[in-house]
């Protein structure tokens, strides 16, 4: 089981990489759509990131409710940190 800061440097490189982005731009704050100019394709991708990843599905309706990584963090990482959810990393 990771804590959130655990799982935060863990899946930061990863989003930084797949969307071909500084590090440094993925802050708790920063707004996901703007920081990784996401269209609904580039949304599946981060969506798949998170599952293939994490092995965490995002509800559809929940997409709405997360405009920040600090939003994606904590939606992700309760799911992971609770063990609610096997965390594929941890396998």
């Amino acid at each position: 089981m990771k804590s959130r800061e655990e799982f935060i440097k863990d899946i930061t490189p990863k989003i930084a990489k797949e969307f071909e982005i500084e590090e440094e731009a993925i802050t708790e704050d920063a707004n996901i759509f703007e920081t990784l100019e996401l269209d609904s394709i580039s949304l599946i991708d981060l969506m798949s990131l998170v599952h293939v990843n994490y092995g965490i599905k995002i509800a559809k309706e929940e997409i709405p409710q997360i405009k920040t990584f600090g939003d994606l963090y904590d939606y992700v990482a309760a799911l992971v940190v609770d063990g609610s959810h096997a965390c594929d990393a941890d396998k």
